[in-house]
């Protein structure tokens, strides 16, 4: 029973937004694996393919494209991933983008169409692909997305998205209240700064780091796998009475003033 209680042996995931072996999403999967999980995940594309494959085909993993802002994208690998296992039991949403002009440029000079596209691609996309994914999940679930502390206090240079991450921080809340009656859990899990793509296009991203590692409490960044390991974990029988939070992995900087 116990056992039972900490494993991800049997069960079905989707993991959304591989770039390379130092994504997220990666972690997130690759652990997913290692403890019993199969699992589907995406990459944007044929040119994000060559960077990804090669580290998912060892594992078993069933790459598939996936652009959110592909109309019919997003709708065909959730029909892939259930045609696959017949049932979805975990979903890990790992995207974000904003352009890179806003994103580097101040929230109040941001431009509308850019404003837009960080909210649809980063936060909106969260909650289509669970309408699309809750008709699968015949037994309930977990479903996660991926935030920063940016999205609860101002900081430096993390700019437009930290207004997007606090709407998908909402987002999680209602998708809980909602989806809770099909015993559908959702959470938001907030890691530390680590060397990621995505993480490497926000201006002086290396100070960023540094200034965490400087104020945790564990006096070191996170790592790929303990993010791996609270997303897992998120994912088992064992995290069954949690939904609706904000979950953070950052050596406890959260804490600090």
């Amino acid at each position: 029973m116990t056992s039972s209680l900490f494993s991800l042996a049997g069960k079905k995931g989707l993991i959304l937004g591989i770039a390379n072996d130092s994504s997220i999403a990666f972690g997130c999967a690759r652990l997913a694996r290692q403890l019993g999980a199969e699992v589907v995940a995406s990459c944007l594309n044929d040119k994000a393919r060559r960077f990804v494959e090669p580290h998912t085909a060892p594992l078993g993993i069933d790459l598939v494209h996936c652009d959110v802002e592909a109309p019919g994208e997003l709708d065909a690998i959730v029909q892939h991933a259930a045609n696959k296992f017949g049932r979805l039991d975990f979903v890990i949403h790992s995207i974000a983008w904003a352009p890179l002009s806003d994103l580097h440029g101040h929230v109040v000079d941001s431009s509308r169409e850019g404003f837009g596209r960080a909210m649809a691609i980063s936060c909106h996309s969260f909650a289509e692909l669970a309408r699309l994914c809750v008709p699968h999940m015949h037994a309930g679930g977990s479903m996660l997305s991926m935030t920063y502390l940016g999205s609860g206090e101002a900081v430096p240079n993390y700019g437009l998205m930290g207004p997007v991450k606090a709407a998908l921080e909402s987002m999680v809340r209602y998708m809980a209240m909602e989806l809770g009656p099909k015993n559908i859990r959702v959470h938001a899990v907030s890691p530390g700064p680590i060397l990621t793509r995505a993480g490497s296009g926000i201006a002086n991203f290396d100070t960023l780091m540094a200034t965490a590692q400087a104020k945790a409490p564990l006096q070191r960044l996170v790592t790929l796998d303990e993010i791996a390991q609270l997303s897992a974990f998120l994912c088992m029988e064992a995290a069954s009475g949690m939904t609706g939070q904000t979950i953070y992995v950052d050596g406890g900087v959260h804490a600090m003033d």
